[in-house]
């Protein structure tokens, strides 16, 4: 029933631009930066953002495209302990993709200009969602390691 190496295809249909040059330039999370932005989508996928500019919020899906390799164990950000990848928000993960809210400024075309960057220059993008307060918070009880180390 499972098959481990089954692979998908997955198409870019996009761009994210910054001012971040390297990894180590960008901010540890998009909810803790106030960086401009723009997501360059390809005109193939341009009438997809029909209605788009009516949120607030959208939730960009994209590649690690400078994460070189796959890590199941690392060193998270706000951590010296080595913890599994699955507990943690870094970049070295299995299918090298990540997640980020940012707040949509305005759209011009296929062209949306965003706050809350916090990816390098050049980011393929794979998708983009609206984000809908009512569907996507949700308060957690618990925050593992990460308790005690996030100011409020």
């Amino acid at each position: 029933m499972d098959n481990p190496t089954e692979t998908y295809r997955i198409r870019r249909i996009g761009t994210i631009e910054s001012p971040y040059r390297n990894m180590d330039d960008i901010p540890i999370q998009a909810s803790r930066s106030t960086t401009r932005g723009r997501i360059a989508v390809f005109e193939d996928y341009a009438e997809g953002l029909k209605d788009v500019e009516g949120f607030s919020h959208i939730t960009a899906i994209y590649r690690f495209h400078l994460s070189l390799e796959e890590k199941l164990v690392v060193k998270p950000f706000l951590d010296g302990e080595r913890r599994g990848v699955f507990s943690t928000r870094a970049p070295w993960r299995p299918n090298l993709i990540g997640v980020s809210t940012f707040r949509l400024v305005s759209r011009k075309g296929n062209i949306l200009e965003v706050e809350g960057v916090d990816v390098v220059d050049g980011t393929p993008l794979l998708d983009i969602k609206p984000y809908v307060p009512q569907f996507d918070d949700r308060k957690a009880d618990k925050i593992g390691w990460l308790e005690g180390r996030l100011g409020r």
